[in-house]
Formats: C-alpha cells, sequence, structure tokens
C-alpha cells in the first residue's frame, strides 16, 4: 500500500457489500426472483428508500460524499439497516473530520503512570490497555500469566491482529478462534475509517493481507464493529478450557486507548483456573512462549 487506504474506494465498498447483503423482502420491496441480475438492493431501490435520487445515491457509492450532508447520511444508514457501528463507520469515510491527519501525526499517547500504576495493583483479573491499530501497550501479571508475556515481544509486534493471524500458539489459545479473527478485522476496519491516512495502519493491514489469507478475505467483507463486551473460551497449556467474560473502557482523556478486563463467574471452574494462573504469574506466561 502507499502510505494510506484509499478512503473513496472505502466508502464505495462498504456501500456496495452493505446494500449487497440486503434482500428486497427485507426491506418489503417485492422479489422479482430470477429476473434479478444483482445480489442484494439495487441502486434505485436504496435511494428510494433513503428518499434521494439514483443519480445522488450513485455520486456517493462511487465515493463521492464530500457534499453529503448528516441527514442524508442517516436516511441512507436506516435503508441499509446499518447497527451504530456501521453509522458511524459511514460517517468517518463520508465526513472525515480535518484535524484527523494532525492526530495520527503526533502518534500514540503513552499510557499514563497513574494507569500504570493501577495495571500493577490488581492482581486476580487479567486486565490490559490497547490503543490504535490494536496495539498492545501496557498489561499486568495476570495478563501475561493468560496470553503470554508480550515484554518478550519487539514492540511492534504486541499487536492484536499480529498475534491473531500470525502466531500458531494464538490459533490454539482461542477455542472460537474464527470469531476472534473476524472481531479483530472489524476492530480494525472501524479504526480505518476514522484514521484512512494513518502509514502504519496501512502498512499493517498490506502484510497481514500478504501473509494471511484468512485476513485477506474477513477484510475484504468490509465488516465493522467496536469492542465492547462478551464471553471468551480460551484453551490454556496450563489449566485447560476457561470461559471469561470481558468489558471494554474507554478513557475518557483519550478515547484512543482503553482498558481491557477478562474475569470469571464466582465459584467457576475458570475462576479457579483463573486463580491458579494469578498465583503462577510469570511461570504461567513462560509456558505459552514454549
Amino acid at each position: 500500500m502507499d502510505g494510506q487506504l484509499d478512503r473513496r474506494a472505502e466508502l464505495s465498498e462498504f456501500l456496495r457489500t452493505r446494500r449487497a447483503r440486503l434482500k428486497p423482502q427485507d426491506v418489503g420491496l417485492p422479489d422479482f426472483g430470477r429476473h434479478r441480475r444483482v445480489p442484494g438492493l439495487r441502486r434505485e431501490e436504496l435511494a428510494q428508500l433513503a428518499g434521494v435520487s439514483v443519480a445522488y445515491y450513485t455520486r456517493l457509492e462511487q465515493g463521492n460524499g464530500q457534499n453529503v450532508s448528516a441527514e442524508v447520511l442517516d436516511s441512507i444508514a436506516r435503508a441499509l439497516r446499518l447497527t451504530d457501528a456501521e453509522h458511524a463507520h459511514l460517517t468517518h469515510l463520508a465526513k472525515p473530520k480535518q484535524q484527523r491527519r494532525r492526530a495520527v501525526a503526533r502518534g500514540q499517547r503513552p499510557v499514563r503512570v497513574a494507569l500504570l500504576q493501577l495495571l500493577e495493583s490488581i492482581d486476580t483479573v487479567p486486565v490490559y490497555v490497547s490503543g490504535r491499530r490494536a496495539e498492545i501497550l501496557a498489561w499486568n501479571r495476570v495478563a501475561a500469566a493468560l496470553f503470554g508475556d508480550w515484554g518478550l515481544l519487539p514492540a511492534q509486534e504486541r499487536n492484536w491482529a499480529r498475534l491473531v493471524f500470525l502466531n500458531p500458539e494464538y490459533r490454539e489459545l482461542f477455542v472460537d478462534w474464527d470469531q476472534k479473527a473476524y472481531d479483530m478485522v472489524s476492530f480494525l476496519r472501524m479504526d480505518a475509517g476514522r484514521h484512512p491516512d494513518d502509514p502504519r495502519l496501512s502498512a499493517l493491514v498490506g502484510e497481514l493481507s500478504v501473509k494471511s489469507e484468512e485476513f485477506r478475505r474477513l477484510w475484504a467483507t468490509h465488516d465493522v464493529k467496536e469492542k465492547s463486551y462478551g464471553v471468551k473460551r480460551l484453551r490454556h497449556p496450563l489449566v485447560g478450557e476457561l470461559t471469561l467474560s470481558f468489558e471494554t473502557f474507554r478513557l475518557v482523556d483519550d478515547d484512543e486507548q482503553a482498558v481491557v478486563t477478562y474475569h470469571a463467574e464466582p465459584g467457576s471452574p475458570s475462576a479457579e483456573a483463573l486463580r491458579l494462573l494469578a498465583s503462577w504469574g510469570t511461570d504461567a506466561a513462560a509456558s505459552l512462549a514454549q
């Protein structure tokens, strides 16, 4: 890639893929079966649902969104039945904020000292701080025991996308690796919509596209989502399977950094396994690197 993602191409492909996934019956339109020559809705059908002209929508789907209003984007988002994350992504692509280039040039902010101290004081649950481009910025001992000692990796390798797609140990660690991979690509797509001119993100996407067929296939779907909360099943080499809930907390003063915590249901086998990992600490972390 040439140092940045093509925002117009991203906008065009995102709209096209969202339109293709909708069937006429999904939105109350008649389905003419074999006479349809395109997957999903036609442009004119989508334009009708959104209340805009076909020419206007066609220009937008061709990547020309610089003069589109927020109200029109809202109408198109409703017509396409976009999720909140997809709606935000559409807005980022169609109406990029001018200050983003300066933010990219400034680079990733360091994790605040007080936050690092907080992580160190939490000794019963895995906690880490993630940043732009799925980078892993800081973590506590229990996170290292669960996921492996990221401190042993070069700084550029401390990245969830790299670990998930290029490190075989993480394919074994996540029981539902396919879902983890899908989520990771969806997070990166969301980041790319906010920062299409980020050369480091573009380089990461280019490298993963070359080295991983799975990444390349998932990137082509243009799916997006925000990291929030959920459940992950892990297969740890020392304690076996764990079912853990995770929560994501965005920092008030820096929404590009997030604190992610994992915890087990009290009294469950996973809680006991997590307690053992916490007590073993660095010894458990070393087992993932062998």
